[in-house]
């Protein structure tokens, strides 16, 4: 039985209804680009919290040192965590992919007062539901985040990869890169920072991220039917609340402007 393929064939559904999301037709202005960036900005932080709960489970970062069970898999990961925490952005400056969202969001104008204020709630003690409720975000975006915790929470290094690797499709259209294009023109700008995260995100996940990401599935959950069940039940649960999280910017796009 080949469980990475079944797992696969699981998640047609969500994907297709990802890629088909009504919120992709919505999208006309850097607005539009704006009021997205401003909600998907707390996916793209806790993902990172993903990835450093997979380091701690995957490599040894206490002292004193001791060599890791899986060699292998500790190398996955560090050549993860090298290129999200510690990339370098359009002016070869060293900065983590959540900071160069960060930098995008102030490029184009987007609100970026909520995921800062949320940051520094977390810096001051309040764990990450009270600091998630102090911002008022919309309910969708507060579930999206806490159920990433929620995997967290388990421990188990097999369920939180497939939430790393299989939960998180941004699947950044086409569109999105057009509109970006036809502000810069009609701007007489350019939106480099934006550009930038947009096009090495792409190339990292596609070429290279992607591939350690399945294969480190793989290794944790072994031929373990059940650890393979958890794992795509993870991935299905993970995916609905990004549909979710989809529908709710997309009626918030929907609302009338106040004038």
């Amino acid at each position: 039985m080949n469980y990475a393929e079944n797992l696969e064939k699981a998640l047609v559904p969500h994907r297709n209804a990802l890629k088909s999301h009504v919120l992709y037709k919505s999208l006309h202005s850097l607005s539009d680009i704006r009021t997205i960036m401003e909600q998907h900005v707390f996916a793209v932080w806790d993902f990172m919290s993903l990835l450093k709960a997979l380091q701690r489970q995957l490599t040894c970062t206490d002292v004193p040192w001791v060599p890791t069970k899986n060699p292998e898999l500790a190398r996955f990961i560090n050549e993860i965590v090298l290129g999200e925490e510690s990339d370098v952005n359009a002016q070869g400056v060293p900065r983590s992919h959540f900071e160069m969202y960060l930098d995008a969001m102030q490029e184009i104008g987007a609100d970026t007062s909520q995921i800062l204020d949320f940051l520094s709630s977390i810096r001051n003690g309040r764990n990450v539901s009270e600091a998630l409720a102090s911002q008022h975000l919309p309910y969708a975006t507060q579930s999206f985040v806490n159920y990433t915790f929620e995997i967290i929470a388990t421990g188990a290094p097999h369920q939180i990869a497939s939430a790393f690797t299989f939960g998180r499709e941004d699947l950044i259209p086409d569109m999105f890169i057009e509109i970006l294009q036809a502000s810069e023109k009609r701007d007489n700008t350019s939106y480099q920072q934006l550009r930038y995260y947009l096009e090495r995100h792409i190339e990292l996940d596609g070429d290279h991220h992607g591939p350690l990401a399945l294969q480190m599935v793989t290794e944790l959950c072994e031929n373990d039917p059940v650890k393979w069940e958890e794992a795509t039940l993870v991935a299905e649960k993970a995916l609905t609340m990004r549909l979710a999280l989809w529908d709710s910017i997309a009626e918030s796009m929907a609302q009338p402007t106040a004038v």
